[in-house]
């Protein structure tokens, strides 16, 4: 297992036991306890958690600047992200004018459209995506700009003034955080200009969003919660749905 995987599997547990051991980590993640305090230490660093005697605490403050790259969040929280992607797919009509972001759960959107959906119109600007959807005979366009490594998104102001030139029908985004006070968040500034031009040039926009992404804010603000859905598998705070709308989708 790679590290940032377990890492996010500690973070997880987390969320759900607000402190746990050492050793209970060590036999959730099948690896030694060493490993899992080296783990914790640069949790710890990275302000993710509190480091304590003989485990870990969830820190109450969930501000976040770190921001994995693609290979490592296409397999997290796979089975949810497939489920919300298959939502969002029921949702694209053969009429529709469509953006997808960039991201790991929109990614799955790419794979999960079929049917009607097929003779929607694309835009995108997530490399995977556009050799997704290409491949499905689905017409895509795609904006000029620079290609962020990490997240393998086009960004940068020629990006930018491309997509401004657009009006979409629907548009589906990705966000790292979602919080009741700072709305959605993501970690770089270049990402958060194309999110957030997407959402006003869009007439329906949804976030696609596992539970895990609640509760966490990260340093660029994307737009307030009530500008957009939401799809997601769960909801961790039923204040949520007085704030957006939210779709739930269950993993198979």
């Amino acid at each position: 297992m790679i590290a940032e995987t377990r890492r996010q599997m500690i973070l997880d547990a987390l969320k759900r036991e607000r402190s746990i051991s050492v050793h209970a980590l060590a036999e959730l993640l099948n690896t030694s306890v060493s490993t899992v305090r080296r783990d914790l230490i640069v949790l710890d660093e990275r302000g993710l958690l509190s480091k304590v005697h003989g485990g870990a605490a969830l820190n109450d403050a969930q501000l976040s600047a770190v921001e994995f790259d693609m290979l490592t969040k296409e397999n997290l929280m796979l089975p949810e992200k497939e489920a919300i992607a298959r939502a969002a797919a029921g949702m694209i009509r053969a009429d529709d004018f469509v953006f997808i972001d960039a991201g790991s759960t929109t990614l799955q959107l790419a794979h999960a459209i079929t049917g009607e959906a097929l003779k929607a119109v694309y835009v995108t600007n997530g490399l995977a995506h556009t050799r997704v959807l290409t491949q499905k005979g689905c017409t895509v366009y795609v904006p000029g700009g620079r290609i962020k490594q990490r997240t393998e998104a086009i960004v940068g102001s020629t990006a930018l003034a491309a997509l401004n030139q657009y009006n979409f029908t629907k548009a589906f985004l990705g966000t790292n955080g979602i919080s009741l006070d700072r709305g959605f968040t993501t970690p770089g500034i270049d990402e958060r200009e194309i999110k957030a031009a997407v959402v006003r040039l869009s007439g329906e926009r949804w976030f696609l969003a596992d539970s895990s992404k609640f509760d966490k804010v990260y340093p660029a603000g994307i737009s307030a919660l009530d500008s957009a859905g939401i799809i997601t598998d769960s909801v961790p705070n039923e204040s949520y749905r007085d704030r957006t709308t939210i779709k739930e989708a269950e993993p198979v």
